[in-house]
């Protein structure tokens, strides 16, 4: 746990000043018109069309940022992507980030029967099974930390983000600065995963 939080202060200092910078320089106009091809899966106002594709409205613009480099750069594999990001420039990034960024969230519903289960969680963690408190980086209301590329969570698609807790516990995504998800997401059941994931889908 105290090596968790560690890495939580490593990465807060670290990255923190370079993305402030490269968000300075974003230009949304110019993002809105190369995520056009983007509404196919996202939507036309960044809400993912299935609960498999994720929700871009509202996102921190440092991360999302920060996942299209890293899809572009073979970082962070994901097939159904191949080919899309690969005439981005660093640039081109940042624009569609600030662009998604400036649209509104979206919201849903949780399960109330996980309900419990997910607040726990998400504010307090469980010390006994060496998981923290997901509201330390994502914010008690979701929102996430720009500045050092926590994303948003609230109102994000629950299979995808299901999805995405089993793939950092089993190493598939390995994109995480410090390996911080990878440790969190391994000490998870699946039962877990489903009750924090249907939490943030209805925190708003």
């Amino acid at each position: 746990m105290r090596q968790l939080l560690a890495s939580f202060a490593i990465t807060l200092c670290a990255i923190g000043a370079a993305h402030a910078a490269s968000l300075a320089d974003a230009d949304a106009e110019a993002g809105r018109d190369k995520a056009a091809v983007c509404s196919a899966c996202h939507g036309q106002q960044g809400i993912g069309i299935a609960p498999a594709f994720p929700n871009l409205a509202g996102q921190q613009a440092s991360y999302l940022a920060k996942q299209i480099m890293d899809i572009r750069d073979g970082k962070r594999p994901v097939p159904q992507m191949a080919g899309q990001l690969d005439d981005y420039s660093d640039q081109d990034a940042w624009n569609v980030a600030a662009y998604y960024a400036g649209l509104s969230p979206a919201r849903g519903q949780a399960d109330p029967e996980l309900v419990e289960r997910g607040r726990e969680l998400y504010r307090a963690g469980d010390m006994e099974q060496g998981i923290p408190a997901c509201a330390a980086c994502h914010t008690p209301t979701g929102e996430g930390i720009g500045s050092s590329a926590y994303p948003a969570l609230s109102g994000q698609q629950r299979d995808y983000l299901v999805t995405t807790l089993k793939a950092f516990a089993t190493g598939q995504r390995d994109n995480d600065t410090n390996a911080i998800m990878r440790e969190i997401a391994a000490q998870m059941s699946d039962r877990d995963m489903q009750a924090v994931a249907s939490y943030v889908r209805g925190l708003h």
